[in-house]
């Protein structure tokens, strides 16, 4: 079904990049020719590298890890990441689709229960490309989609019916400071159809008897100093218009690194308080907590 279904979507995917809507910044460069715009990436897939991560939320992890592929550069760059080295400074080596593909298929057999696509958005063409390719190695395990939130419509009809679980950020709900942070003033619209697009393709997440994501939506929300994420609203938003049981990670690890210390809003991590009220603005809504 998904080899099908990849062979109609790569050509629709492949000439996005003409002029490129990958992204909503829409930056209409010729990735095709080796133009790069806001993401500084072109013709191919810059791929920082891969591994079993057993970081990530125990139904991704479990006890095999979760199979990341860390794509270097990103489309919304904020001003305090964590991996400045490979969203920003650009850290990392070219691949093709028979690299990223054989990548898959040895995390595979090293026991990962999915591959776990990291910063993909503005690389869906070639993702698709090496997904097709996996297929025909023996790829079974699920797809993650690991993204800021900051995803098209356009671009994340391209997905359905290839990605299994979506796992997506929904960072800011305040127009101004997804301005402040990521120059990006439309990411809260944005990631609010993102999410409900994400939710009506796979639902609410499903595990197995191990307790293994197989399928559906799992949301990260970080807590930032002075309530600056709009934590209140995004979970009364999950619950109220994606869905009551929505699957959410509420993120403690915010800590000023980087142009965020030029801010003096973003100068200091949360407090243990602010992170409480967090959760148990989450655990009100009903919403799944993850941790």
């Amino acid at each position: 079904m998904k080899k099908a279904m990849l062979q109609q979507r790569i050509p629709k995917a492949w000439a996005q990049l003409k002029r490129c809507r990958l992204c909503p910044r829409a930056c209409g460069v010729d990735r095709t020719s080796g133009e790069t715009g806001i993401c500084n990436t072109g013709d191919q897939a810059v791929v920082y590298g891969f591994m079993p991560h057993h970081g990530e939320e125990p139904p991704l992890s479990g006890s095999g890890g979760s199979g990341t592929i860390f794509f270097t550069h990103c489309n919304l760059r904020c001003c305090f990441c964590q991996n400045e080295d490979i969203s920003i400074r650009g850290d990392g080596e070219p691949a093709n689709p028979e690299q990223m593909a054989r990548a898959m298929v040895r995390l595979q057999d090293l026991g990962c229960h999915n591959i776990n696509f990291v910063t993909p958005t503005h690389v869906v063409p070639f993702i698709l490309k090496a997904v097709d390719r996996a297929l025909d190695l023996g790829l079974e395990i699920p797809l993650v989609y690991n993204t800021s939130g900051y995803d098209t419509a356009e671009t994340l009809a391209l997905l359905d019916g290839i990605i299994d679980i979506y796992l997506p950020d929904f960072k800011f709900w305040d127009s101004e400071v997804a301005d402040m942070v990521c120059d990006a003033p439309d990411y809260p619209e944005v990631a609010r159809q993102a999410l409900k697009i994400m939710h009506r393709q796979v639902g609410d997440l499903k595990v197995d008897g191990q307790g293994i994501a197989r399928s559906g939506l799992l949301v990260r929300h970080l807590v930032l100093p002075d309530d600056l994420a709009g934590t209140q609203e995004i979970v009364q938003f999950l619950a109220q218009k994606v869905s009551s049981r929505t699957a959410v990670n509420i993120m403690s690890q915010y800590r000023p690194v980087g142009n965020a210390f030029a801010n003096v809003k973003l100068s200091r991590p949360p407090t243990v308080e602010e992170y409480r009220r967090a959760v148990e603005l989450a655990r009100h809504q009903g919403l799944f907590l993850v941790d």
